[in-house]
């Protein structure tokens, strides 16, 4: 491994090569201002109209529902995303709930670092920081979005300390007149890997309609996605130390390969198809109370139905399947032909899950354009119903669990988990109106998460069975932030800007407690003490105007981002038995830096940003090993360093006319530098940050009517955990195979003609080259192809 400072320097380099040739982009306000020093950079994607108050020192990216419907076969909200410079979202299947946002400095598993909003309403769920807490994408259907924003970096004080990955801002519409839209999607994957071989098909179909009728509006959508994706995980065999000859079966069908530390592996099942039915409707009044001032309210549901199915690879002399072997007695054991050796098999077990969320939206807007703007904004989000059921692995040889004979197993209700939300925003413009030489924007924030989580096992019949009376587990605990902040964004002079504010924040965990009862009686119920931490955010960015092609900003800001429910009130098994929780992690504190050039080009644009992050008291699951025995749990890691350097650039009608390029690419580089629980770490890579990403998109409008768009993804080495300090290198020695998080290189591509002045259709394949990637350890789509018929009215 290169030592950080060499790679540094090297970095140094590019940078100062980098400014010689671009210039920076000034900080843009809450509304289009044609007379301020930022208009004269062209933009490849118009301005976003945001809320009161809302300027943004840091770098944005934005995509619009015409570009979403030319050059992505989207048929989930968070797929329009994956080509936005430094941005993916981990959609493992069409419909995943687990799709993490994933930024330049956040890993596929860090949800909590990223902060999602539609219409100003929070759809982040920060209950825990973990691949099983994404955004609630669900919320907001594919086809409501108008545009897109991307921030990168905790640089506003307008949002919280989760924003350190950076700020999605989701735009959606109100109709000005009737309209009516429908939208048919079909589409079809075929999938090969190890023992599996088949297609896996879906459909997508949505509907929404809408109208202005003097002072209302209202606008209502549903959804519905009916998906089944491919296998998440293969069931493997392990090698048993046994003595003399026990009884086994003969089984075959297994197939070998070679895993992520390089050693031999035999593959025995796929588990985990998800076979997924979910519905969205949302419905949106607005009153205009005035010209001026709008009052809002949105209601949002979400139901999900999800069956994950499991498929044997393994057949027995007779030809039977085999599933599991058991715990003891004649199934214990399998050999496969040709092997002396004796294996168990990991359990195959299908699951089931329900769930039924609500969302509620309520805002009151201004919007004079004159001295004062302000807003309200209220949300609630109830996971009314959260239901997940496993089964558990049977001792007969031969059956799944799925057969009319069911095994036992577990079920986990989250039911009453949510987050309540309050902004109050007000923006005042001493001059007047937008061209005021100062913008202040200051407000309060309230937040509260609360999480009930109860496992419990179920005796007979996973599905439809009784649970246990006294549950297994549980967990529950609140946290609150409450925050105020000011800003202000200074015009100094024609050619200089200032943005600079604070955000102050109190948060608190109270009501913490968790039970289980596998620990030894003094361990199974324990009960926390509240907690609170004080903290202050200061923000800082500074933007000059060179020439009307150049331009440069420097922008500075600290984000605390606390610790979430989860993280801090978990249940942890110790050794001999013994829970232990550390209800007093620390917060991370994240101090970031960014240094940005742009520069106009004859049809379009070109901007190269350099980005830093100092991030102390990371929360980490890694192990102590300044104890006996050693505790693996989520800790706080003394100090982790991330820096970068991306380049983004936008053409139009570039080589030819009509065709429109727009493209990035992103090197990271994250360093773990101090860590005193576990020295071991220290100069070794912060796991599932990529070093090179890169994102290409090129649009052809042959005519009004037919668009062909071709684009392309990459990422590239990534380690999928900490350096292992007993063999002194990382275990992922072999990468590109199942259980790594693999480096992928995808090409996508769509066709949308015009049929009709009402009617659109459209033809796509993603992944045309079928490349085989992973993500720890679930394997993304295989090819896919989409055909799509939306009207328009």
């Amino acid at each position: 491994m290169q030592h950080p400072l060499f790679l540094q320097r090297r970095l140094h380099l590019a940078i100062i090569a980098a400014f010689s040739h671009a210039t920076a982009f000034a900080a843009d306000s809450s509304t289009p201002d044609t007379n301020s020093v930022e208009s004269s950079i062209q933009e490849v994607v118009v301005q976003s109209n945001k809320l009161a108050g809302a300027i943004t020192s840091g770098t944005k990216e934005s995509i619009t529902a015409k570009q979403i419907a030319e050059n992505i076969n989207a048929i989930t909200t968070a797929e329009a995303l994956n080509y936005l410079p430094s941005t993916h979202v981990r959609e493992r299947y069409i419909g995943d709930r687990n799709g993490i946002l994933v930024m330049r400095v956040n890993s596929s598993v860090a949800s909590a670092q990223t902060t999602v909003y539609a219409d100003n309403l929070l759809l982040s769920n920060f209950l825990n920081n973990s691949y099983s807490t994404a955004p609630r994408w669900g919320m907001v259907a594919p086809e409501e979005i108008d545009r897109i924003d991307v921030l990168y970096g905790p640089f506003s004080a307008l949002y919280p300390g989760n924003s350190a990955g950076g700020v999605v801002l989701m735009s959606t519409r109100m109709p000005e007149r009737f309209e009516a839209h429908a939208k048919l999607d079909v589409f079809k994957q075929n999938f090969k890997l190890y023992g599996t071989d088949q297609s896996y098909n879906g459909t997508h179909g949505s509907l929404s309609i809408g109208s202005k009728s003097n002072n209302w509006s209202w606008l209502v959508n549903v959804d519905h996605l009916d998906n089944n994706g491919q296998p998440q995980t293969f069931g493997a065999a392990t090698k048993a130390s046994v003595t003399g000859t026990p009884a086994f079966t003969n089984v075959s069908g297994e197939i070998r390969d070679i895993d992520t530390s390089g050693n031999p592996r035999i593959i025995t099942s796929a588990i985990g198809a998800d076979a997924t039915v979910q519905d969205n409707a949302t419905l949106k009044l607005a009153y205009d109370i005035s010209p001026e001032l709008r009052a809002s309210y949105t209601l949002g549901t979400w139901q999900n139905k999800s069956t994950t199915y499991v498929s044997n690879y393994l057949r027995d002399a007779s030809g039977n399947a085999v599933f599991n072997t058991s715990s003891s007695g004649a199934g214990k054991y399998v050999k496969f032909n040709g092997d002396t050796s004796y294996y168990t098999l990991s359990g195959t077990s299908p699951g089931y899950s329900e769930s039924e969320h609500y969302m509620h939206g309520l805002s009151l807007k201004s919007s004079t354009r004159g001295a004062w703007d302000w807003e309200v904004i209220a949300s609630l989000y109830d996971q009314r119903k959260d239901n997940s059921l496993t089964a558990a692995n049977k001792a007969n040889l031969y059956d799944s669990g799925l057969g009319n004979s069911r095994p036992g197993g577990t079920i986990t209700t989250g039911d009453g988990t949510g987050w309540t939300t309050l902004d109050l925003r007000s923006e005042y413009r001493p001059g007047g109106d937008l061209k005021s030489a100062h913008r202040l924007s200051f407000g309060y924030h309230f937040d509260r998460y609360e999480l009930k989580s109860v496992t419990s096992t179920i005796l007979n019949d996973w599905l439809s069975g009784d649970p246990a009376a006294t549950p297994s587990s549980n967990s529950f605990g609140k946290t609150q932030t409450q925050a105020v902040y000011l800003q202000d964004a200074w015009q100094i002079t024609p050619t200089w800007k200032t943005v600079v504010g604070g955000r102050l924040e109190q948060w608190k965990a109270y009501d913490g407690s968790n039970f289980n009862a596998a620990n030894v009686p003094a361990y199974q119920q324990m009960n926390y003490a509240s907690r609170t931490s004080n903290d202050f955010s200061p923000k800082l960015s500074i933007s000059y105007q060179a020439s009307k092609d150049w331009a440069y900003r420097a922008s500075f800001g600290q984000g605390v981002r606390y610790p979430t429910v989860a993280e801090i009130f978990q249940v942890i098994n110790l050794p001999n038995n013994v829970k232990q929780n550390d209800p007093n992690l620390k917060p991370e504190k994240v101090r970031s830096a960014e240094l940005v050039a742009e520069t106009n080009l004859s049809k379009g644009s070109l901007r190269t940003s350099f980005f830093f992050e100092d991030k102390r008291d990371a929360l980490i699951s890694q192990s102590d090993t300044t104890v006996i025995p050693n505790i693996s749990s989520i800790q706080n890691v003394d100090k982790v360093r991330t820096y970068g350097i991306e380049a983004v650039l936008g053409l139009n009608d570039a080589l030819v006319n009509g065709l429109d390029l727009n493209g990035s690419v992103t090197y990271t580089n994250s360093t773990i530098v101090a860590n005193s629980r576990n020295p071991g770490l220290v100069d070794t890579d912060q796991p599932r940050i990529p070093a090179w990403r890169a994102t290409m998109v090129a649009t052809y409008h042959a005519n009004e009517r037919l668009t062909y768009s071709l684009s392309y993804r990459y990422s590239g080495h990534q380690h999928n955990a900490l350096f292992n300090t007993a063999t002194k290198q990382y275990n992922d020695i072999n990468p590109d195979v199942y259980g790594a998080v693999s480096k992928y290189s995808v090409f996508d591509a769509k066709l949308q003609y015009k049929l009709a002045r009402q009617w659109t259709g459209s033809v796509g394949i993603n992944n045309i080259g079928s490349y085989k990637y992973y993500v720890n350890p679930n394997p993304y789509p295989q090819r896919t192809f989409f055909a799509s018929m939306k009207f328009d009215y």
